[in-house]
């Protein structure tokens, strides 16, 4: 693909990218590249949320192209995901009056309650339907869907897998790769983070680092979108075949719905 860059860079894909990350070189400067990149971006990058953006350009293609700040350092592993550097940026993301702004300016969608339930019931096979502990507490998900208002939803980040987290080699935290982003309960993405990092007995400490009080009101949102997610990872893990991650999922799941609410 021509990038149309000036002469002399050179251009290398980022595996694992879906063909939509590039690292540009040009002698001993660098840039990380990117096709089609949420137009959100010039936000994130303004709110130091993600590494700096240097500019956007569209190409004959017609694909956006935008260039950032090239960083070494390295993603996160899934025991730095309970630093407390982690719950600051992500209580910064959800509180941040500017993305909230500019998400609504470039159309962003909202993901309510019956979504995720939409999400997971959509080609779920029979094996999965049939499983009595998840069938039912699908059931009791569908009886007890949050009501929290959509005007209190919150800008949410909707993937925060251990890789989307940047750490500089001088130890500035970077959360990456926006192209889920939404309006949403916050909930849905601590639950995110806690369910797949965060042992059980340690939520409540968690809550103190992101700066907010754990009340019933939002402990019982949270164990509803940890169960939603859940389901959707075991969901997930069954497509792709990796049943023991998704034998772990079920057993937390059934330790979940045994959780005080």
């Amino acid at each position: 693909m021509d990038f149309e860059l000036d002469d002399g860079w050179d251009v290398y894909p980022i595996y694992g990218n879906t063909n939509k990350a590039f690292m540009g070189k040009k002698n001993h400067q660098r840039l990380f590249l990117k096709r089609n990149a949420s137009p959100f971006l010039a936000a994130l990058s303004m709110e130091e949320i993600t590494p700096r953006l240097i500019w956007t350009k569209r190409i004959s293609s017609g694909d956006t192209l935008t260039a950032q700040e090239w960083l070494n350092g390295q993603t996160l592993t899934k025991q730095q995901m309970r630093l407390p550097e982690v719950a600051h940026l992500l209580a910064r993301v959800h509180n941040s009056e500017l993305l909230h702004r500019m998400l609504r300016k470039v159309g962003g969608q909202s993901a309510r309650p019956q979504d995720f339930i939409q999400q997971y019931l959509q080609d779920l096979p029979d094996d999965l339907r049939q499983h009595p502990l998840m069938a039912r507490v699908l059931s009791e998900l569908k009886g007890t869907a949050p009501t929290l208002p959509v005007t209190d939803y919150r800008v949410c980040h909707g993937d925060l897998n251990h890789k989307n987290w940047l750490l500089s080699d001088r130890q500035q935290l970077y959360l990456v790769d926006w192209d889920s982003a939404r309006f949403a309960d916050p909930a849905s993405d601590i639950s995110m983070l806690l369910c797949e990092y965060v042992p059980l007995k340690d939520w409540q400490q968690w809550f103190s680092e992101y700066g907010e009080t754990m009340t019933t009101a939002l402990r019982t949102r949270v164990v509803w979108y940890a169960k939603i997610n859940l389901l959707l990872n075991i969901k997930d893990n069954y497509y792709r075949n990796q049943y023991h991650q998704m034998n772990h999922e079920i057993i937390f799941l059934e330790e979940l719905s045994q959780y005080e609410v």
